[in-house]
């Protein structure tokens, strides 16, 4: 019994803490935002995605490629933002990692390789390789949609309005489409839970 509390508890750790890293910094964007401004607030977004970096290796022992990208892209265009005083930068970077990620995944699936393995740097448990291959095109589909919808949101709605419908809309529609996958991945193989179809939901939505 003893043994089994130790292999269990720190799994349900991991779970929380990679929702909470991968959320966390936005949501510290969006209150940072409300109550500071546009500028204080993408520094505050720059400074939470280090400190969510240096936590992943820390506690995680890893950082995944997808918070290093968001990482990169959140200092980038966050220090473009803050030196010419212009919100359009810090609304750009979901479009470039919503494209990077369907570039990888859609040549990863011509090559005949489900890219999005090597991305999550993580393999659930007797999913098959056409499972991931289903997974990935999925994903490809899904990154390139929301491409296209965030390019819409910036252009014809508020900084306002996109940031609020970009944390709490974008969120919510990547984890039901994330979870809309699982039945697809148990017919190719893998067998969850219900505790386990939500860490695979989390694990596999960007934020």
């Amino acid at each position: 019994m003893s043994d089994d509390v130790i292999n269990v508890e720190p799994a349900k750790e991991n779970k929380g803490l990679g929702f909470a890293l991968d959320f966390g910094p936005l949501l510290v964007f969006f209150l940072a935002y409300k109550f500071l401004g546009i500028i204080a607030g993408t520094a505050t977004f720059m400074a939470a995605i280090l400190i969510a970096v240096v936590i992943s290796k820390w506690k995680v022992g890893k950082i995944s490629p997808m918070l290093w990208l968001s990482a990169i892209l959140v200092i980038g265009f966050g220090t473009l933002t803050i030196y010419f005083n212009d919100p359009r930068f810090i609304q750009i970077k979901p479009t470039i990692i919503y494209v990077s990620f369907a570039v990888i995944l859609g040549v990863g699936l011509l090559r005949g390789k489900a890219m999005l393995k090597y991305l999550l740097q993580a393999a659930y448990e007797g999913l098959s390789d056409e499972g991931w291959m289903k997974l990935s095109r999925n994903w490809a589909i899904f990154f390139v949609f929301m491409a296209v919808i965030n390019e819409v949101m910036r252009w014809s709605l508020s900084f306002d309005l996109w940031l609020t419908l970009k944390v709490w809309g974008v969120t919510i529609l990547s984890f039901v489409f994330a979870m809309a996958n699982v039945p697809m991945l148990m017919r190719h193989g893998l067998a969850l839970g219900q505790d386990e179809e939500e860490e695979a939901a989390e694990k596999t939505a960007p934020k």
